[in-house]
């Protein structure tokens, strides 16, 4: 089943990981046919004031508080992850359509419409320079009134594919209205894949909790809340990396700087290892990969060496409630080259 996940995204590239965004009129007047307008002048003009100085503004509070990438091509696939408060997001009764079946009717529902606009400055000596990318993507969202919580902060992502380099992203979310609007802005490097060769490396590590297979890859970036979309399948990260005894790990990243054999295939030997502070507390059996693309699933169990009197026996248990390293070592075999990387994780 793991394997399938490569092949999924693999195949899913040649669809493209997505098109150009649509564009959003201003506010009722009209635009020359040739032109586009990608953000707003009441978005744009503050997103632009605090640029320099990555000065937010929190008429809609939220938070950028994570990234990844992945490979897209010649270029990398950004996911940004932010957080906000399901008030701050303007959810309110939806208004009941009229239908005929009571039940339906029966589930009242809570809604918010909002609208995300992205900028990409490239980044040169700290400061932003130019203006590589304006996105505009509108959103809307749904719960059940029922349990709704509106303290409640949730989490969402959105991707898009940049080329590689360094980059202050500039993230707002508006409302309808554009009267109220919410800026953020962070900062991300994306490496070029043909400088690794010295040393492997990889895209960010990150963990699995589920993932889903679509039709088609998604081909205009869109707001998701608890997944993010990459090439035809929307997967859901354990985003606080945080396991419950008996849960397995797994592990999903890129290896950049392996080599092809002949033939296309690649000779890649990985050791997993779990340390608790400097103590080795699982080491797993070596694997060998054919792609760079790695998804596999591992069992957090010890095998524990118990001694009594003068009798030893092994013994298979769940690893116990506690703050862990993921370490992953890898050896192309075909180059040489060498890399390691570490996650954290904790167990409850």
């Amino acid at each position: 089943m793991k394997k399938a996940i490569v092949l999924l995204i693999v195949g899913g590239f040649a669809a493209g990981l997505a098109a150009a965004p649509a564009a959003v009129p201003q506010k009722q007047e009209k635009q020359p046919a040739q032109a586009k307008v990608f953000i707003p002048k009441e978005v744009k003009d503050p997103m632009m004031a605090g640029l320099a100085a990555r000065q937010a503004r929190l008429d809609i509070p939220f938070t950028v508080f994570k990234s990844l990438f992945l490979p897209a091509q010649q270029a990398q696939q950004l996911i940004l992850f932010l957080k906000v408060k399901n008030a701050d997001l303007g959810f309110a009764p939806a208004i009941a359509p009229q239908v005929a079946d009571a039940a339906v009717a029966a589930q009242p529902k809570m809604q918010a419409r909002i609208n995300l606009f992205l900028q990409f400055h490239k980044v040169e000596n700290g400061a932003p320079t130019q203006l590589v990318k304006e996105v505009y993507i509108p959103a809307a969202f749904e719960a059940d009134q029922t349990g709704f919580n509106p303290e409640a902060e949730e989490w969402y992502s959105v991707g898009y594919p940049l080329m590689p380099g360094s980059y202050l992203a500039s993230v707002a979310i508006a409302s309808p209205d554009l009267k109220k609007i919410g800026i953020q802005y962070y900062e991300i490097a994306l490496p070029d894949a043909k400088s690794f060769t010295q040393a492997l490396d990889t895209t960010p590590l990150f963990f699995i909790k589920d993932y889903k297979q679509e039709s088609q890859a998604e081909m205009k970036p869109e707001l998701h809340k608890n997944l993010f979309a990459y090439s035809v399948i929307r997967v859901t990260p354990n985003i606080d990396n945080v396991f419950k005894v008996g849960d397995a790990l797994d592990t999903f990243f890129f290896i950049f700087g392996v080599q092809p054999k002949d033939g296309g295939k690649y000779d890649i030997q990985i050791d997993f290892e779990v340390y608790q502070a400097e103590k080795l507390a699982i080491k797993f059996a070596s694997g060998v990969f054919e792609n760079p693309l790695v998804s596999l699933p591992l069992q957090l169990k010890q095998t524990l060496l118990i001694k009594k009197g003068d009798e030893e026996r092994t013994e298979t248990l769940d690893l116990p409630a506690g703050d862990y390293t993921f370490v992953i070592k890898i050896l192309d075999k075909v180059s040489g080259l060498k890399g390691e990387k570490k996650i954290d994780f904790k167990v409850i």
